[in-house]
């Protein structure tokens, strides 16, 4: 819940879940998508998945055509991405949740 506060007062009212497909699933790809992913503010989290697809970039932006915008001009560059798909999300139901202890 906080982060969803933070990224609202921050006028980041969009979070989107980017869905990338990468040429080949080893080691120099690893190391060649991590850092440029780390440098773009919008992605507040990234996940290496297993099985497909590969990563899941949570990005964050101000609205639809900041959105666009940080697609075409950083997302779409990453390096040995082949395919990126997206989704909106709606709400955040269950959020920064504790964990069980």
């Amino acid at each position: 819940m906080r982060e969803q506060m933070a990224a609202h007062a921050l006028g980041l009212n969009l979070a989107s879940l980017m869905f990338a497909i990468v040429y080949a699933a080893d080691h120099d790809t690893s190391e060649a998508l991590e850092d440029p992913v780390a440098t773009v503010p919008h992605i507040i989290q990234a996940q290496r998945l297993l099985g497909d697809p590969d990563r899941l970039l949570h990005v964050v932006a101000a609205e639809l055509a900041a959105l666009q915008g940080l697609y075409d001009d950083h997302l779409t560059t990453l390096p040995r991405v082949q395919r990126l798909s997206s989704t909106l999300v709606m709400k955040n139901v269950v959020q920064d949740r504790p964990l069980p202890l």
